[in-house]
């Protein structure tokens, strides 16, 4: 006659599941030491920068000219000026191509389209940001000069991938029965398009927007490139270049005299705040928007 199986016997600790419990432990305790380390860095990061940055920050700062070679006098006034009209053309050329990629890929791609589109927004995302200075400076002010425009072309090109993808995101999270509501009352593609998806997707495309907008803001690589050869006043015109904040850190920090340093560590600052602000801000809308649509 057969033993009669224990049925506690499953759930005994043997040998091989303590292995696997402690090896369990262990990586879970990698894991939260790595990501403690990452904020770390992170305070590390910002304190530096605030303790060596806000002494130079003030009211002159934001509204002088830029300061001479040696760093006596000026401020940041044109590179802030110049930043603001660079990303604004650069998000005036970035978001409706990236919306409207983001909507091919959402409703009317095939699979074969979908992911090649996807393969090609992948790899601009990883794309160099300096290869893509040395594509526009060839492309653009090699023939016609730097410029305002051709700097807010590259940085485009920077925004462009992280604009689709999130976008793509948010139109992949539109509720199903939305549309087929739409689609049941006889209503137009575009107009379900423009009625009823991009309404609801718009939080998470303000939010892309947003966070590509923080992203160009920093870059430097682009602007070198394209729009470095500025004069120390200000100006909006978008055929001459302008200043921008992570050109004229760099070249503050260039000349190595004490005054531009401590100049290009208070842009830096000021940098630092603005895509801090940026993303914090972003992320606060769309944990609201989302809580609004769970609601």
């Amino acid at each position: 006659m057969s033993a009669i199986p224990d049925p506690a016997y499953a759930l005994r600790a043997t040998g091989n599941l303590r292995r696997r419990q402690v090896v369990s432990r262990v990586l879970e305790a990698l894991t939260v030491a790595a990501a403690v380390l990452a904020v770390v860095v992170l305070l590390i990061l910002v304190y530096y920068v605030c303790k060596q940055g806000i002494a130079a920050i003030s009211l002159s700062f934001f509204t002088s000219d830029l300061p001479t070679i040696t760093g006596t006098g000026g401020g940041i006034g044109p590179a802030l000026l110049g930043t603001i009209e660079l990303v604004t053309i650069a998000t005036l050329i970035a978001l409706p191509v990236g919306l409207l990629t983001a909507l091919y890929l959402s409703q009317y791609a095939g699979p074969r389209a979908d992911h090649v589109l996807r393969l090609m927004i992948d790899l601009m995302a990883g794309l160099p940001t300096i290869i893509i200075g040395v594509f526009v400076a060839g492309l653009i002010t090699n023939r016609f000069g730097q410029s305002a425009l051709a700097g807010g072309l590259a940085l485009s090109i920077v925004m462009l991938p992280l604009i689709s993808r999130a976008s793509l995101e948010a139109l992949n999270r539109v509720p199903e029965t939305l549309t087929d509501a739409a689609d049941a009352l006889g209503v137009a593609r575009w107009r379900t398009i423009t009625g009823v998806i991009l309404p609801t997707a718009s939080n998470g495309i303000v939010t892309a927007t947003i966070l590509a907008v923080a992203r160009a803001a920093g870059e430097t690589a682009p602007i070198l490139f394209t729009c470095s050869l500025y004069t120390q006043g200000f100006s909006i015109n978008p055929r001459q270049p302008v200043a921008s904040i992570p050109v004229e850190i760099f070249t503050l920090l260039e000349t190595g005299y004490p005054a531009s340093v401590q100049k290009a560590w208070g842009a830096a600052f000021t940098l630092m705040m603005v895509i801090l602000a940026a993303n914090i801000c972003a992320r606060v809308w769309l944990r609201r928007s989302e809580r609004k649509r769970g609601r």
